[in-house]
């Protein structure tokens, strides 16, 4: 059995929350399954708007997702499985194998977001890697980044 507050999280945020009081910027463990074998694939969200305020644009959530897809398969190439949007665009789902640890992931985040701060371009942001290339502002992606990162220090306060 997974402990999750052994990994650094609040056992009452995992798991789906009432979407009417989440706090947001913030990253929370969503769900994890545990294989027969005893790998784990854990489901992190990272919310960047509050649900049902404010929601992020097609330009902002692309450039940003493919910073994050860029980031993650940098810094954790054994553990990164995938990133995806939120339907509701007010962040992404994070899938990592073998790797729960609520530090570990606030600090490559947190990397990755400076990392944003520091691009002079978008990654995969051309015709060869992209299916809309043209749809992306590094100027935003970087505005969003230094919104989320300023707000790390409450990035475990979920709701």
């Amino acid at each position: 059995m997974i402990d999750v507050t052994q990994l650094g999280w609040e056992a009452a945020t995992v798991g789906e929350l009432d979407h009417r009081v989440l706090k947001a910027p913030h990253v929370k463990l969503r769900s994890f399954t545990q294989g027969p074998t005893g790998d784990v694939v854990y489901a992190v969200d990272l919310r960047i708007n509050p649900p049902n305020s404010t929601f992020l644009s097609s330009t902002e959530m692309h450039s940003f997702e493919h910073f994050l897809l860029w980031g993650f398969q940098k810094y954790m190439p054994q553990n990164f499985i995938s990133i995806g949007l939120m339907g509701c665009q007010t962040g992404f789902y994070l899938i990592l194998f073998n790797e729960g640890r609520a530090k570990a992931i606030f600090d490559t985040y947190a990397t990755i977001l400076n990392d944003v701060l520091a691009a002079s371009e978008v990654p995969y942001a051309n015709i060869a890697q992209c299916g809309n290339y043209k749809n992306h502002s590094l100027e935003l992606a970087q505005q969003l980044a230094k919104r989320v990162l300023e707000t790390r220090l409450n990035w475990n306060q979920v709701a």
